[in-house]
């Protein structure tokens, strides 16, 4: 029971993460987005991480081959269906496929059930959604 406890991985006032953001030990992931992987590779399996978007930050094209839930803990970020701003949750569900502009910055959980696979080298990310 005692080394279950060591590898539990707990994060405290997870709302104000943009304020103790520095303590985490982010890598870069896209242009203008860092990671910090909370469990899985990215490849294989499911994955669970924190992304950090700065102004102007974004991830290509992409598409789901399982579910994907973002959590937006601060700021907002656009793709072609919606914007999300801080406290929404969006899941998208397998077969779908999008890109993401995070305009003046923002931090999400993600928790992927599998891996995303990209689906063009283009940076291109979408404008100011409606709706």
């Amino acid at each position: 029971m005692d080394n279950d406890t060591a590898r539990v991985l707990k994060l405290h006032d997870l709302f104000q993460v943009s304020g103790w953001q520095h303590k985490l030990p982010w890598r870069p992931f896209k242009e203008g987005v860092d990671i910090y992987r909370l469990y899985g590779d990215g490849e294989t399996g499911p994955t669970a991480a924190l992304l950090r978007f700065r102004a102007g930050g974004r991830v290509p094209l992409h598409e789901h081959t399982g579910y994907e839930h973002i959590f937006v803990l601060s700021g907002s970020q656009v793709d072609e269906n919606s914007r999300a701003d801080t406290g929404m949750l969006i899941i998208n569900p397998p077969g779908t496929s999008h890109s993401i502009l995070s305009e003046a910055g923002c931090i999400v959980l993600a928790i992927y059930e599998k891996p995303v696979r990209f689906l063009a080298a283009d940076e291109a990310a979408p404008g100011p959604a409606h709706g």
